[in-house]
């Protein structure tokens, strides 16, 4: 169809240039839309001659000449007004189609009119520069779009030398009737972008003297149909190295003979590269980095930094996501294609078809595509190692039987292919080769060299060259690939994800309203300044008494004597203590302790909880702030001392621990109480909530512990904790539509967790979907290598600055490293050794064990669990009678977190080294926190025989339930010896 011709129009009416009618009735029966586009102004135009040049627009598009305007003069100013319409057609089955309008824009060239000369029959002219219109709005849905392009300077344009501050561009608006997309393909359809930035460390045949060499790279893209249409990168350029490619730098456009070469770039498109670490291709590893950095800055590549778009019909789509189920990896190839020039008057190999022998350096990269079907993933980048093409390799990974440039360049010669993008690049052409009717016909007669080839013709193809392979004929160049580790640097980006993310306001939402009950709101606090205060004086009353106990040590006797002290004594005994109590550092305690009631009044009765703006106000804070603690001080010191109260019940912080020693002795019913007794003293705390829902877990209720992680849950439904529980219980209880949405709502609230996308992977790897198990797995191992690394270059920058380390960084081969979720700092964890079996009637203690426990608790930095280290040690120490070391044992286990088990080993101790008056008070003190504990009792009974010699009913009848023999017959020996006569239990 010819071009129609280009007419001046005024702005604001956009006149079109009717085409001429089409030729046929099959023709007609395409739909045919009409492209308008309209130059309005350009600014800041110089010319050759003078500065008012006589100036007019070409405007082109995919080869084609559409029109020229006018010819009008620049003003003084710069400016010129052109108002010149001009348009082409739009057929979605033949040329100008959606996939010519991704990747094609519209060229705008701006010519002078140079003035005639004596004796001159034709004006000459002369290119000033060239504009670029990108047409990617139309594929958006857009009916009309106005844009301001900038003009670049043409070689050797006066517009090279305009000022700094000129700013010359063509104003162009861009319309048609109806949008070019229908509803179905804007809602189905995607754009797809390959960008080919470059190939590095190539082999070292490649040099640039010789003959020209066209360096071209290929891969094929699923269509709509059964075929795939191959999309083609030309006209690379040779490096041999020295530097680094700068970034960010401007992608170009998939097509050449640009005039100016500032046009040759994509408007606001650019390589930015990133850390290698964050990369999807091969060499991503720590140890590829000094490789990567010698063959991007040192060593030969070839670059190309263009960017390919092909739009995609749904269907395409479709087959896109199943080409990559089915084969997660796509063939890019790369090949050296001599440049043939023809002399005038003959014909070359290439004019006469034979072209046999023209490929070399045949080689392929794999792509792994399969993060593309990810959820929410629209883009890959990274790099790809370059192999030789061998046929079945490529066919065992890929399951692709046809070659670009093996296959495909024998019908259509290679020069050709890649100076015409016509046929082969377009994917919504009917007729894949040429629109000539004459060249039709005779690739019609040569099935061989036809592009579209059969299956039959696939096979013989596939055949034939495995016969090759089978028969020694190996890719010798291609294996200079492999020696040399080229690799290339490409990227791939669609603009909507195959496979649609969730968002986290909708995971969100269906967690709490759809699976999680309402819940009230949190009580308003109140009376919070007046808490703080009373927390004062408290803590004031507690320091006082403490600095007199330590008064009482150092003076007492002069004090208990009654005699009278003298000023100057006084003042020699306050600065003694003064000494005592810094050189002990419990002045330092002293106030360490007060200052968490201090914040605690500044923010709740002065409600301070922001810096000071200026010095100025931060001492007149303070001031007035010293002046009322001095006055509560003594409003606190010389109140009435109180009576004495009753120490309340163990806290939350016991109860967790009482519980969690009942769950690891055995004892789950006590556990079990203990828990709710911690949820019920605090229901708005959700790690209560979560420590029973676990406990619940380990003695399989499974119902009781999902409404547990969800009452959690409904308190803060964006804690990572409560949905990854909540998302296991649903696991467990084969509710996987829940499972996955509480998962997926985990990774997506806290995308930097290890932990979230280690459960989502093994989620998926239940639902055996193999594609997200390896997408959530490699999100987690490359968070885990980044928390790795920082954590390596922490350590090398210690050790290069001489410091010590922390014990947590260090342990021994009996001691395994343990990171805590979501923390980089690393803590040590013990692996209690399990004790060997004891044969029947004896009592074993593994040695391997004992040696084990005394190493652990001699560590400066406490490994995890050291509670119940004490315990299975001190246990170990009163087996073996060691009961000193037992009884120092315990007593350190009760210091640190005291429990009825911690007391009844101090008890038991005591009262084997005949110590009954300690004896009794820590089994005393272990029946106050746990009065249910049979051997407690038997224990309490024990001591009151053997010092008051009372028959201890009470204290039997506690004993029922007790199921140790041998105590028992303790108890049985004892009441005989005391003359009790039979027992009474």
């Amino acid at each position: 169809m010819a071009a129609p011709v280009g007419q001046s129009a005024k702005r604001g009416s956009l006149s079109v240039a009717v085409p001429p009618p089409l030729q046929s009735t099959e023709a007609s029966l395409i739909p045919v839309k009409s492209v308008q586009i309209t130059v309005l102004e350009g600014h800041d135009l110089k010319g050759v001659k003078g500065e008012t040049p006589v100036t007019y627009v070409r405007v082109e598009y995919n080869g084609t000449t559409l029109g020229d305007s006018s010819k009008t003069d620049v003003s003084s100013s710069g400016t010129v007004i052109y108002n010149f319409t001009t348009s082409f057609d739009y057929n979605p089955d033949g040329p100008n189609s959606l996939d010519d309008i991704a990747h094609k824009p519209i060229f705008l060239t701006v010519i002078e009119v140079l003035p005639k000369e004596k004796r001159q029959k034709d004006e000459k002219t002369v290119a000033l520069g060239q504009a670029v219109v990108d047409l990617l709005p139309l594929l958006q849905g857009k009916c009309s779009f106005e844009t301001t392009v900038p003009l670049h300077a043409a070689p050797g344009s006066p517009m090279e030398n305009l000022r700094p501050d000129a700013k010359c561009a063509l104003e162009v608006a861009v319309s048609v009737q109806e949008s070019l997309l229908s509803a179905a393909q804007l809602s189905g359809g995607n754009l797809l972008r390959v960008t080919l930035e470059a190939a590095y460390s190539v082999p070292d045949a490649f040099i640039p003297t010789g003959p020209q060499q066209n360096y071209m790279v290929s891969l094929q893209v699923p269509t709509a149909g059964e075929k795939e249409y191959p999309l083609l990168f030309k006209n690379g350029v040779l490096k041999l190295g020295g530097e680094k490619e700068p970034l960010p730098r401007p992608k170009k456009w998939p097509i050449s003979n640009i005039l100016a070469p500032g046009a040759q770039s994509i408007p606001d498109s650019f390589i930015v590269g990133g850390s290698y670490e964050d990369e999807d291709g091969e060499l991503n590893k720590t140890e590829d980095r000094e490789f990567r950095i010698q063959a991007e800055s040192i060593k030969k590549r070839i670059v190309w930094d263009v960017e390919r778009r092909c739009y995609l019909e749904p269907a395409a789509v479709l087959n896109l996501q199943k080409h990559i189920a089915e084969s997660r990896y796509w063939p890019v190839e790369i090949t050296r294609v001599p440049v043939v020039t023809s002399t005038k008057g003959k014909s070359s190999k290439a004019d006469k078809g034979d072209d046999d022998g023209q490929i070399s350096f045949h080689g392929v990269a794999y792509v792994n595509v399969v993060p593309l079907l990810y959820p929410g993933v629209k883009r890959i980048r990274g790099a790809f190692r370059v192999v030789a093409y061998q046929v079945c390799e490529v066919f065992e990974k890929t399951k692709c039987l046809l070659s670009v440039f093996r296959d495909l360049g024998h019908q259509i010669n290679l020069t050709k292919l890649g100076a015409t993008s016509a046929g082969i690049n377009s994917p919504h052409s009917r007729a894949v080769a040429s629109r000539n009717q004459k060249e039709d016909k005779v690739r019609e007669k040569d099935g061989q060299r036809k592009v579209g080839m059969s299956n039959a013709l696939k096979s013989q193809v596939s055949e034939t060259a495995l016969e090759m392979e089978g028969s020694g004929c190996q890719n010798l160049e291609g294996q200079q690939y492999t020696e040399a580790g080229t690799f290339l640097v490409m990227e791939i980006e669609l603009d909507k994800a195959l496979v649609p993310k969730r968002l986290p306001e909708e995971l969100a939402a269906r967690c709490v309203k759809e699976m999680i009950p309402p819940r009230p709101q949190f009580p308003c606090r109140t009376a919070g300044a007046k808490k703080a205060v009373k927390d004062y004086h408290s803590q004031i009353t507690s320091i006082a008494g403490a600095i007199l106990d330590e008064y009482h040590e150092l003076f007492g006797k002069q004090v208990t004597d009654g005699a009278m002290i003298d000023h100057q004594t006084l003042e020699e005994q306050k600065c003694q203590l003064n000494y005592e109590l810094n050189r002990s550092g419990k002045y330092f305690a002293f106030k360490e302790q007060l200052k968490h009631s201090v914040v605690k009044i500044v923010r709740e009765k002065y409600l301070k909880t922001t810096a000071f703006n200026n010095l100025e106000q931060l001492q007149a804070f303070q001031s007035e702030l010293y002046v009322y603690l001095v006055d509560q001080m003594h409003i606190a010191l010389n109140q009435d001392t109180a009576a004495p109260t009753l120490p309340t019940f163990a806290s939350c912080e016991q109860l967790r621990l009482f519980a969690h020693e009942a769950e690891v002795t055995g004892d789950y019913e006590l556990a079990s109480l203990y828990y709710q007794q911690r949820v019920a003293r605090d229901r708005q705390n959700i790690q209560y909530w979560l420590d029973y829902g676990a406990f619940c877990l380990l003695i399989e209720e499974d119902i009781k512990a999902q409404e547990c992680f969800r009452e959690a849950l409904s308190l803060n439904p964006s804690h990572l904790y409560s949905l990854l529980l909540c998302g296991i219980a649903a696991v467990i209880m084969e509710h996987y539509e829940e499972a996955e949405i509480f998962f997926e709502d985990s990774s997506c609230l806290e995308p930097s967790s290890i932990l979230a996308w280690t459960l989502l992977g093994l989620f998926y790897d239940i639902q055996d979907n193999d594609i997200r198990v390896e997408m959530a797995f490699h999100e987690a191992n490359k968070l885990l290598q980044a928390r790795l690394t920082k954590e390596k270059t922490i350590i090398e920058a210690a050790e290069g600055g001489g410091k010590c380390y922390s014990l947590s960084l260090f342990w021994t081969s009996s001691i395994s490293p343990k990171l805590k979720s979501d923390s980089v700092e690393p803590v040590v964890t013990i692996q209690l050794p399990e004790e060997e079996a004891p044969a029947k009637g004896t009592k074993k203690i593994s040695p391997s064990a004992k040696e084990c426990y005394e190493r652990t608790i001699s560590f400066v930095t406490d490994a995890a669990e050291m509670h119940f280290v004490y315990l299975r040690l001190g246990s170990i120490y009163l087996e073996e009678k060691e009961y000193d070391k037992a009884k120092q044992i315990y007593l350190l286990a009760c210091k640190k977190s005291a429990s009825c088990l911690t007391w009844l080993g101090v008890g038991i101790a005591c009262y084997r080294l005949k110590e009954m008056g300690e004896a009794e008070e820590a089994l005393s003190e272990a029946n106050a926190l746990n009065n249910n504990n049979a051997e407690v009792w038997a224990y309490l009974a024990l001591v009151c025989m053997k010092v008051s010699a009372q028959p201890a009913r009470y204290y039997s009848i506690k004993c029922d339930n007790l199921n140790k023999e041998d105590l028992l017959q303790e108890i049985h020996e004892v009441q005989q010896i005391v003359g009790f006569g039979n027992p009474s239990f």
